[in-house]
């Protein structure tokens, strides 16, 4: 595909509705098209591409690996093509009313978040807009945006919910931390002697990333969890409990020697921030405007860490 013309996107969205659906015969029922001409669409996508996107037969529908290639490629660039619909869409328009956005709690320290910038450009268009922000945990923020009272929540997500739709937006890192008065405050000697002292500590824990933590410790349980950052920062800093944090967030404590980061190349990991919404509804003019802001900030904010 030398340059990209307009029946291409057709046949990109054909070949994502597929994908979604499961194959060619189920997709029939979103694309009101008969099966034979999904699949001449899909003959001619290929073609154009020059290889081959997925196989079928008795083991069912499958992406071959340059489909699930092209398939990412494909989203990247209709979730573009979709948001710069949005923003020009709502320029056109005036925009007014009140905007209910929900954040997971100790987010301000992150410099990598594009909401600041987000909401400085939203509400630089002159509009009659009101925000009312929420904070809460990721059940809480989903609970309120199925049933309406949030137009849109940002925060971590690691269950998807049926009814809402998740946008990527960038990825915090965070790091295994304990106090100054903890034993693994001190550095031991051998990986074997970390990997015991750790054994034998009590584990703090947020309620929605306990699996991943304890998976990520090794251990069988977590001795205290806590549904925010700042609990979670407290006990740690108690020298009782080790457990992860963001890096922004533990950075000051980090900085005045009250926190250590544990072996930052084994207990590093990078967690991913989703704007959620409501699926299946129809999106006031108000937040379909906030997110064509915040889509095109977290895409500037990606193109900058590349």
């Amino acid at each position: 595909m030398k340059q990209l013309q307009d029946v291409d996107m057709k046949l990109l969205r054909v070949f994502m509705t597929v994908v979604k659906c499961g194959g060619y015969a189920a997709a029939q029922a979103a694309l009101n098209s008969s099966q034979s001409t999904i699949s001449g669409q899909m003959n001619t996508l290929e073609t154009r591409l020059g290889f081959t996107l997925c196989e079928r037969g008795r083991g069912g529908f499958r992406l071959t690996e340059h489909g699930v290639a092209a398939y990412e490629a494909a989203h990247r660039l209709l979730l573009a093509v979709d948001t710069f619909c949005m923003e020009t869409h709502a320029l056109t328009q005036h925009i007014f009313g009140k905007l209910y956005i929900g954040i997971i709690d100790n987010t301000i320290t992150d410099d990598v978040s594009p909401l600041p910038k987000t909401l400085r450009k939203f509400m630089s268009r002159g509009d009659d807009v009101q925000l009312d922000v929420y904070i809460g945990t990721p059940a809480e923020l989903e609970e309120r945006v199925l049933d309406g009272r949030l137009h849109v929540a940002i925060g971590h997500f690691p269950l998807q919910v049926p009814g809402l739709f998740y946008s990527h937006l960038y990825e915090e890192s965070d790091g295994l931390y304990c106090g100054r008065y903890n034993p693994l405050f001190d550095p031991l000697p051998t990986k074997e002697a970390l990997l015991t002292r750790i054994s034998e500590s009590h584990i703090v824990a947020r309620g929605y990333l306990q699996r991943r933590d304890i998976r990520l410790l090794q251990a069988s349980k977590a001795t205290a969890t806590v549904d925010n950052i700042e609990a979670q920062a407290l006990l740690i800093l108690s020298g009782a409990y080790i457990g992860f944090l963001p890096i922004h967030y533990a950075a000051p404590w980090v900085e005045t020697g009250k926190m250590r980061q544990i072996d930052p190349s084994r207990f590093s990991s990078l967690w991913p921030f989703t704007a959620i919404t409501r699926r299946g509804v129809s999106q006031p003019l108000i937040l379909q405007a906030f997110m064509a802001d915040l889509l095109a900030n977290s895409m500037s904010v990606a193109k900058a860490d590349v």
